[in-house]
C-alpha cells in the first residue's frame, strides 16, 4: 500500500496523481480534500481530509516563518493531520507521495514513512521548502533537466528523478486531428484558430484583456477554455486542431500543449515562489515557445500569433518526450520496494 497526498488548490495536482497511480497499478490511497473523481481507478481508495483554510483570520499560519500553513487552533488542520496520522497507523504504508505540502511531508517522515516529494519549479530555498526537501527520500520533477535545471543544492539534485512533462495525453502524443507533425499553417480562406488555456488555480488575465486581443486579431478564431467557453473534459481535439495555443506556464497546461505538439504563446501567471516565471524563462531560453512576461498589448497580438504559428511544434518533444507517467510510477515502485509496473509506454527519453 502507498499513500498519495493531493493538494486541493487547482486541478493540476489531481490530474498528475491519477496518471501516476494508473501507471503504478498497485493498491493506493489518495489523501485529499478534493472529491474522488468519477474516473478514479478501482485500485485506488480515497480518504477525504477536512479543509484547513476556512478561518477568516488564521493565527500564525507559518509558525514564525518556519512552515507554510499551520494556523493555531484550527479545527480543520487538526482534523486533517489526525486523519493522515490515523491512516498511517492503521495501514503502515510503504511510501507516501506528497504533491504538495511541507507539513504532510514532515508528518509522514516523523511517523517513519518514506516520502517522495513532487517538486515544483521556482525558488524553493525558503526554510520550509529546505526542510521538506532535505527530509524527502526522493524528489520527482515533472520536467526535463536539460531544459530546466534548477539551482538547487547538490544533495537535492542527486535524489531527483527528472521524468519530463507528465501529460494525461501521454499515449496520444502527436496524434489526432490537426495539421500533422511539425504543424503547418492552415490552408483555405477561413480564420486560423487560437485556443486559450486559463488555469483553475486563479488567473491574472481579465476578460477585457482577452476581448481586446481578440478584437485586434480578426483573422483568428478564439476559444477561451476556463473563461467564456467554460471547461471541457477533453480539450485534446481543440489543442490538436489549433494553430496556436495561448497558455499560462502551469505544469499540466504546458504538458498538454507539449503533448499536442502545438506552437504556443506562454504568459506566466504570478504564483508563489515564482513557479511559472521560472518555467517560462526556461522555455524561452530553449526556444520552445513564444514567451511574454506579461499579457501583451492588443496591438502586438497579430504579429505575436504569426510568430508562434511559424514555429515547429515538434520542438515540444524536448519538454514532453513521452513516458513520464511510467517513469514516475517506476520511481514509486522502487522507493516502495515493490515490483516495477509493467511498461506499456515508451521510456521518458524516447523521441517523438
Amino acid at each position: 500500500m502507498i499513500g498519495y497526498y493531493v493538494h486541493h488548490h487547482g486541478r493540476g495536482h489531481l490530474v498528475r496523481a491519477m496518471q501516476i497511480l494508473v501507471a503504478h497499478g498497485g493498491p493506493a490511497t489518495v489523501l485529499s480534500s478534493l472529491d474522488r473523481p468519477a474516473d478514479a481507478p478501482g485500485h485506488v481508495d480515497w480518504l477525504t481530509l477536512p479543509r484547513d483554510d476556512a478561518a477568516d483570520r488564521p493565527d500564525d499560519p507559518t509558525a514564525h516563518g518556519v512552515l507554510h500553513w499551520v494556523p493555531r487552533h484550527d479545527p480543520g488542520l487538526r482534523g486533517r493531520m489526525a486523519a493522515v496520522a490515523e491512516w498511517i497507523g492503521r495501514t503502515a504504508p510503504r511510501l507516501v507521495v506528497v504533491d504538495v505540502s511541507v507539513e504532510v511531508t514532515l508528518l509522514c517522515r516523523l511517523l517513519g514513512v518514506p516520502v517522495l516529494v513532487v517538486a515544483m519549479p521556482g525558488d524553493r530555498t525558503d526554510r520550509a521548502h529546505r526542510l521538506a526537501h532535505d527530509v524527502a527520500d526522493a524528489l520527482l520533477a515533472c520536467w526535463p533537466r536539460e531544459v530546466l535545471d534548477p539551482p538547487w543544492p547538490a544533495s537535492w539534485t542527486a535524489k531527483t528523478r527528472f521524468v519530463g512533462a507528465l501529460s494525461r495525453y501521454d499515449s496520444r502524443i502527436g496524434t489526432g486531428p490537426g495539421p500533422g507533425p511539425g504543424r503547418t499553417r492552415r490552408g483555405g480562406d477561413g480564420p486560423r484558430r487560437v485556443v486559450v488555456l486559463l488555469g483553475a488555480g486563479g488567473r491574472d488575465v481579465g476578460d477585457d484583456d482577452l476581448a481586446a486581443a481578440e478584437r485586434a486579431t480578426p483573422g483568428w478564431d478564439w476559444t477561451v477554455l476556463g473563461g467564456r467557453d467554460g471547461w471541457t473534459a477533453d480539450p485534446w481535439p481543440l489543442l490538436r486542431g489549433a494553430d496556436v495555443v495561448v497558455t499560462h506556464a502551469g505544469q499540466n497546461a504546458l504538458a498538454e500543449v507539449a503533448a499536442a505538439r502545438t506552437p504556443a504563446v506562454v504568459v506566466p501567471q504570478q504564483r508563489p515562489h515564482g513557479e511559472q516565471v521560472a518555467t517560462a524563462e526556461a522555455l524561452d531560453r530553449a526556444g520552445l515557445a513564444v514567451v511574454r512576461r506579461r499579457w501583451p498589448h492588443p496591438a502586438t497580438w497579430p504579429a505575436l500569433l504569426d510568430e508562434a504559428a511559424a514555429q515547429d511544434g515538434r520542438r515540444w518533444r524536448r519538454w514532453c518526450p513521452g513516458g513520464a507517467p511510467a517513469a514516475a510510477a517506476a520511481l514509486v515502485a522502487e522507493l516502495a520496494g515493490t515490483p516495477e509496473p509493467a511498461r506499456t509506454q515508451e521510456p521518458a527519453c524516447a523521441p517523438r
